[in-house]
């Protein structure tokens, strides 16, 4: 029987959150502690990379934590942003969040409608003559700069921020007695058995969202019993729901 749910982000901010609705409907303690943090680049670890700001005309931005990784280090290495650098983000609402470091000129910032870069493809190719740079984490992989190179676009991405273990204290450890884990990333199974080292899954069910998070669960040597998003259930959210209900009576 699950009764304590420990899900590996942060707590949502909206009382809304379907989260909320599952722990009621199946009376079940839902816990939510990150298993991984991000944490930016020095200055010096991103001069490392011989990479100037200033060479470029427009900044691509995927998340928010690109967003303040970008200003922060631009403020420690001394950089003025132009006023009329360009910025474009794979959704409105992360281009909203650029308020936060400068003001908020519509003729200048861009966004897509999915949040894929491919969503804002057209839009970037509409400015062909700009010089992009991209902003990203030290796990990301090759297919933004296979995509934007496909467009002959010209860019350059950047490492500035990294994906690190948000380690447990030694009592969370001590008082680690969940039913059921979900993880979203490869790096949140590391951190996993990182802080566990010998972790014995015996009854606890692991659930994981997207194909990378459930390959890490396997490699790791554990055994997977949610896996999302599938056709049917395209969110954690309704995977969960379903999975409890199955399992009700275990």
């Amino acid at each position: 029987m699950i009764k304590k749910i420990l899900v590996s982000q942060p707590k949502p901010s909206s009382e809304k959150s379907p989260y909320y609705d599952i722990a009621s409907r199946f009376n079940v303690e839902m816990i939510f502690r990150p298993f991984i943090k991000v944490e930016g680049l020095t200055a010096k670890e991103f001069r490392q990379q011989k990479i100037n700001i200033l060479d470029h005309t427009a900044i691509v931005f995927t998340s928010r934590h690109a967003i303040d990784h970008f200003f922060t280090l631009a403020k420690e290495l001394r950089v003025a942003i132009p006023e009329d650098m360009k910025y474009f983000c794979v959704t409105e609402t992360i281009s909203l969040y650029i308020q936060k470091y400068v003001q908020y000129r519509k003729r200048k910032v861009f966004f897509g409608e999915t949040g894929k870069i491919d969503d804002l493809l057209p839009q970037m190719v509409k400015h062909k003559q700009e010089k992009y740079l991209v902003p990203m984490s030290d796990v990301a992989n090759n297919s933004i700069k296979e995509l934007l190179d496909s467009k002959k676009l010209r860019h350059e991405e950047c490492v500035m921020y990294r994906t690190v273990s948000n380690d447990f204290t030694p009592e969370e450890v001590k008082t680690f007695d969940y039913d059921m884990l979900v993880f979203f990333s490869p790096a949140g199974v590391e951190s996993l058995m990182k802080n566990f080292p010998g972790f014995n899954q015996d009854k606890i069910a692991i659930a994981t969202f997207g194909p990378a998070t459930a390959k890490a669960v396997k490699d790791a040597g554990l055994r997977l019993d949610l896996e999302a998003p599938s056709e049917k259930y395209p969110s954690m959210t309704g995977a969960l729901q379903h999975y409890l209900l199955e399992h009700e009576e275990d």
